[in-house]
This record gives structure tokens, sequence and C-alpha cells, in this order.
């Protein structure tokens, strides 16, 4: 996350599965999996908007990629509510404003850091698709703390993180690459303790994964 957001164009029509393969093979690190979340993955992710039925809220993904969870979260949106999807990879903030066109009034495709965006907004319901395990603990310290600076008080956060990877990434990490995943799930069990975080497991993903929600304090 320490460079500057590029705006070449994707393809038109490319696909989503495709343009994300490409990319990972591009710079597996900022993607950070080896396949588009799936639907069953994207609707653990979307939970808290769905729980929240009908009404006006707003609703920020961050991590967008091509659109997998943004087409969960779509539907969802009643009248008067606002999605902001922020998108970091040139080529993915492409294909979500192909995705999104349609829904113009609604959904706007933000291609910056969530650490850099400025809408004015608080938010209900934050979905991150960040792959966590491949940034610094700071700059995951970071993220997680601009997060619930954006979420209105009672507001979910839901993020993901791989099951039955440690294994392999110490059998073929450097120690200093295992000391940082090991950093970075600590810097996350911290928030996981300090918001009852409560989770749920997602087998049928490539690779199955633990869909993680921390809810904002309320107002006293």
């Amino acid at each position: 996350m320490a460079t500057t957001p590029t705006s070449p164009s994707a393809p038109s029509g490319t696909g989503g599965t495709t343009l994300f393969l490409a990319e990972a093979l591009r710079g597996f690190r900022t993607t950070g999996a080896i396949a588009p979340s799936g639907r069953r993955l994207a609707a653990a992710l979307a939970a808290p908007l769905r729980e929240r039925g009908a009404g006006a809220w707003n609703v920020l993904e961050v991590g967008g990629g091509t659109g997998a969870v943004t087409r969960e979260l779509m539907p969802l949106l009643g009248a008067g509510s606002r999605l902001d999807v922020v998108e970091a990879n040139a080529r993915f903030a492409a294909r979500l404003r192909e995705l999104t066109a349609h829904e113009a009034e609604r959904v706007q495709v933000h291609h910056t850091f969530v650490e850099d965006l400025d809408t004015g907004r608080s938010y209900d319901v934050i979905v991150s698709g960040l792959p966590f395990t491949n940034f610094e603990p700071e700059q995951v310290d970071a993220i997680m703390s601009r997060y619930l600076e954006l979420l209105h008080p009672g507001g979910a956060l839901t993020y993901f993180a791989y099951t039955g990877t440690r294994a392999l990434r110490s059998a073929v990490s450097s120690r200093a690459e295992t000391a940082r995943h090991r950093a970075v799930e600590k810097v996350l069990a911290g928030y996981q303790s300090r918001y009852d975080a409560g989770y749920t497991s997602v087998w049928a993903n490539l690779p199955p994964a633990r869909v993680w929600r921390l809810v904002a304090p309320a107002e006293s």
C-alpha cells in the first residue's frame, strides 16, 4: 500500500475470474488470493446488511476486487442507501465501474486506499476484502483503526481470514515472513478481543475462510 494508484483501463468485457487470475499472477502479494471470493464467502461478508433489512444504509466495501461481494451487496441496498466501493488496483476498479454502472445513483467506486477515502459519510456496515496477512502489522493496525473511525456506533465490520494456511505459510516462508504473519495475527486478535468479535466458518470456499464480525460500541 505504499504506492499511488494508477488508472489504466481494463479491457471491456474481461471476465471477472480471468481478470482476477491475471492480476494474481501480476502481483499475488497485493491480490492476496488464488481465486475470487466464492458465493458463500461473499454472502457471509454481506450478512450484516442482509440482517438489517429495509432501510437507508450507508455501506462501505474495501478491496472490491472483481466484484464478488459487490454483486452480493447491491441487491440488498434499500431506497436511499449508498454503497461506496474502494479498490486500489486500477484494473479491478475499472471492472467494478462496469459492473455497477446501472447503479450509479447508489454505488460509487473509488480508486484509492481506504486511508485516503473522504466521502464525508460514516457507515452502518463495512465489508473488508483486503488480504491482511499480506500487509505489514502497522498497515493492518492503521486500516482497522480507520474502519472503526468510519463506523456508526453500533455499526458492523466484517472481514475474512483463510483457515488452515498457517502451517503451509510456515513451511514455505522465511523466518521474517513467518514473524510478520504472526504479528499481523496478533494485531487482529487485539481488535477481536476489544470488540467482542464473533466469526463464521465458510468451508465451501477456496481456500476455506473464517469471516469475522466486529461491532462498534453503541453510544451511551
